[in-house]
C-alpha cells in the first residue's frame, strides 16, 4: 500500500474535548492497573457543557476514586470551569469474561498496523508534522512565550508530492489578544522552528473562524474514541473501527493494533520493505486470529515473515509488549505511535 501523493491529516491538542475524554478514560485505566495489573477495564467518557458522564465495565481486585481522577486530569490540562460528574460503572459481562479467561480475544474485530521508511518515526511525513504542531503548542516553553494560549486547539497539514502545501492551525486564546498577535506567535514559536524554509512555500491559515475564546466542554461535546484516525495514521490507511483509550489490553482493539504496528515497524526497520501494512482479525473468546496478512508497498505478500517473528495471540501480545503496566494516559494525546517510550515502538532484532 502506497502513501497517496496528496493527502491531508489533522491532530488536536490535549484540551480538545474528545481528547480530554480520552485522557480521563486512560487515566482511570492506569489507576486500576497500578493496583491490579490484571484489571479488566472498558471505560468511556462523555463531556458536554459542564457535565461529564463516565460509564463502562470494570472488574478489579482494587478500587479507585474515578471522580477525583477525572477532575485532576481536567485541571492538569488547563480547564477551571465547574464540572458535574456522573458515573455508571458495572462489572464486565460474565459471558465476555469467560472467553477472556481462556486467553481469548476480548472482542471480535479487525485491526491494522502500518509503517513506512519516509521518516525516522516510520510514519507518513504529514502525520508526524500534525502531531508535532499540537505537541509544541502544549509545551511549557510555548505556554510561557504565548501566555494568551488556552488549552483547546487543532492543526491540519496538507501534503502534495512530498511537500507541505497547506497548514491550518486553530488555537483557543484569551479574549484580549489580537488576531495579528496570534498569527505572529504561532508562526514564530511553532511553525518556523518546525518547518524552517518549507514554510515559505506553504499556505498558512491560522484561526480561520476568527475568535476562539471558548473551548473544551464549554464549547463542544467530547467523547472517548472519537479521534481514532488522529490516534493512528490520519486516515491514510484503514482503521478497524475500535478505539484505544479506556481499554485494557485484553481488548484486541487496542493490543492487536499495537502489535500490528510493532510488526510493521520492525519489518521496515530491518530493511525488508519500505512500507508495510499488517491486518489481523479475531473472534471473541478465541486466541488464534481468524485472519492475519501483511503486504509491502508493492502489494507483495509478506505474511510468512510476520508469522515467523510475531505471535498475535492476545496473551502473547500482552506479555511481549508489557501491556499490563499503567502506561496509557500519555498515549491519549498526539497519537499512539512514534513515541520511542512506547513498547510497541521499540525496534528489535529479527532473528
Amino acid at each position: 500500500m502506497h502513501i497517496p501523493t496528496s493527502y491531508t491529516v489533522e491532530n488536536v491538542r490535549r484540551g480538545h474535548p474528545d481528547k480530554v475524554c480520552d485522557q480521563i478514560s486512560d487515566a482511570i485505566l492506569d489507576a486500576y492497573l497500578a493496583i491490579d495489573p490484571r484489571a479488566r477495564v472498558a471505560v468511556e467518557s462523555f463531556g458536554a457543557h459542564g457535565l461529564l458522564t463516565i460509564g463502562g465495565e470494570i472488574t478489579s481486585t482494587g478500587d479507585v476514586n474515578v471522580d477525583e481522577i477525572a477532575r485532576r486530569v481536567y485541571r492538569d490540562i488547563g480547564f477551571d470551569s465547574p464540572l458535574e460528574i456522573r458515573t455508571q460503572i458495572v462489572k464486565q459481562s460474565p459471558e465476555i469474561s469467560a472467553g477472556v479467561d481462556r486467553d481469548g480475544a476480548g472482542d471480535q474485530g479487525i485491526m491494522y498496523g502500518f509503517a513506512t521508511n519516509e521518516t525516522p518515526e516510520y510514519l507518513p511525513k504529514g502525520v508526524v508534522y500534525g502531531a508535532r504542531i499540537v505537541a509544541l503548542l502544549d509545551t511549557r516553553e510555548v505556554q510561557s512565550a504565548l501566555p494568551w494560549l488556552r488549552p483547546d486547539g487543532k492543526a491540519q497539514v496538507t501534503m502534495e508530492a512530498g511537500r507541505v502545501a497547506t497548514i491550518v492551525v486553530s488555537v483557543q486564546h484569551t479574549p484580549e489578544v489580537s488576531h495579528g498577535e496570534i498569527e505572529r506567535g504561532i508562526i514564530e514559536f511553532i511553525l518556523r522552528p518546525l518547518f524552517g524554509s518549507e514554510l515559505d512555500a506553504a499556505t498558512v491559515i491560522i484561526n480561520p473562524s476568527g475568535s476562539f475564546t471558548i473551548g473544551g466542554f464549554d464549547a463542544d461535546t467530547g467523547l472517548t474514541g472519537r479521534k481514532i484516525m488522529i490516534d493512528t495514521y490520519g486516515g491514510i490507511i484503514p482503521h478497524g473501527g475500535g478505539c484505544f483509550s479506556g481499554k485494557d489490553a485484553t481488548k484486541v482493539d487496542r493490543s492487536a493494533a499495537y502489535m500490528a504496528r510493532f510488526a510493521a515497524k520492525n519489518i521496515v526497520a530491518a530493511g525488508i520493505a519500505a512500507e508495510v501494512l499488517v491486518s489481523v482479525a479475531y473472534a471473541i473468546g478465541k486466541a488464534e486470529p481468524v485472519m492475519l496478512s501483511a503486504v509491502d508497498g508493492s502489494g507483495r505478500d509478506i505474511t510468512a515473515i510476520v508469522t515467523a517473528h510475531f505471535d498475535f495471540r492476545p496473551q502473547s501480545i500482552i506479555e511481549r509488549l508489557g501491556l499490563r503496566n499503567p502506561i496509557y494516559t500519555r498515549t491519549a494525546a498526539y497519537g499512539h505511535f512514534a513515541n520511542p517510550a512506547y513498547p510497541w515502538e521499540e525496534i528489535v532484532q529479527l532473528s
